[in-house]
């Protein structure tokens, strides 16, 4: 071969070399710089608090805390906490480091098909007692919310006399529970899964709340409850978020994990991050088999 050829091809192989190297370079740079940041419309998610009466189920409740902070959960709410003393329920909540965000105030008779008191007449002194049980386990819990649940449509009482005494009775608890630093939700509850029940819009809840004029006395928003009875989710958010004080959430229709249904709760996420929802939102939902089985969605919002 001639020099100058020779010459040529070499400085041919060296160019490729070069190449080459300078793209193993580029290479090891790009794995060793961090992912780069999620658009601030994905990488911020609401916080999520677990339901340990309709989650965990696999196991017995005072194991569902333990349960519920290895699955990533740091903060719980329940339906009831009274079958076991307040210091038992706080020893649970201290020994994995999780908060109690909310639980119900006494029901009345659960297993007889009642489902609150708030608005019952004839039954004031046994939900102020009830008032007063609730809060001596927020205490002890250091809950700072409590549901007070309607009841039933009462058979042949005047609607206009039922309503007034659930305005009463509510105004009685929220201000039994300010000083206490405590809110007192209401929550509108579809009358499919609960046929009776008093308060199933949010417009009436929110009208409930207005007249009384409480500022610790806010809605609690199930989106689930909300969408089998109203939909148009998304603008009922943007119309009542300021006076919502908890947000639950579960797929519609069959109240599984949120990410089976007809609700896009990715989108739903994002838009509670642009209102600045800053509150927890529960997931109050059965899950299709073992609960840890089904955390598919939560791990994908990176919560």
């Amino acid at each position: 071969m001639p020099d100058a050829a020779r010459i040529g091809a070499v400085a041919v192989l060296v160019s490729c070399a070069e190449v080459r190297d300078n793209r193993r370079s580029a290479e090891r740079s790009s794995r060793a710089l961090p992912s780069p940041s999620l658009p601030p419309e994905e990488a911020a998610m609401p916080k999520f608090a677990a339901n340990l009466t309709m989650m965990f189920n696999e196991h017995p409740f005072p194991l569902r805390f333990a349960a519920a902070a290895h699955a990533g959960f740091e903060a719980v709410e329940f339906l009831f906490p009274y079958e076991h003393a307040p210091a038992e329920v706080a020893a649970w909540l201290k020994a994995h480091g999780l908060v109690n965000v909310l639980f119900n105030m006494p029901p009345g008779d659960w297993a007889a098909g009642e489902r609150g008191l708030a608005s019952l007449p004839g039954r004031e002194a046994e939900f102020r007692a009830g008032v007063v049980r609730a809060l001596e386990y927020a205490q002890a819990l250091g809950t700072p919310r409590l549901h007070a649940m309607a009841g039933l449509v009462v058979p042949g009482a005047a609607p206009g006399i039922q309503r007034a005494l659930y305005v009463d009775n509510l105004r009685h608890a929220a201000r039994a529970a300010a000083p206490y630093g405590v809110t007192v939700l209401i929550e509108p509850i579809n009358t499919r899964d609960m046929p009776g029940y008093f308060l199933s819009t949010q417009a009436e809840a929110h009208a409930i709340r207005e007249e009384i004029g409480e500022p610790n006395l806010l809605v609690q928003m199930d989106l689930y409850h909300a969408q089998i009875m109203e939909g148009d989710i998304a603008t009922k958010l943007r119309r009542y978020l300021p006076h919502v004080g908890h947000i639950q959430i579960a797929g519609v229709p069959e109240r599984n994990e949120p990410d089976d249904g007809e609700l896009d709760y990715r989108y739903l996420f994002r838009l509670l991050d642009e209102l600045g929802y800053a509150g927890w939102v529960g997931c109050e939902y059965r899950p299709r088999g073992r609960t840890e089985d089904g955390l598919g969605w939560l791990r994908e919002t990176g919560a």
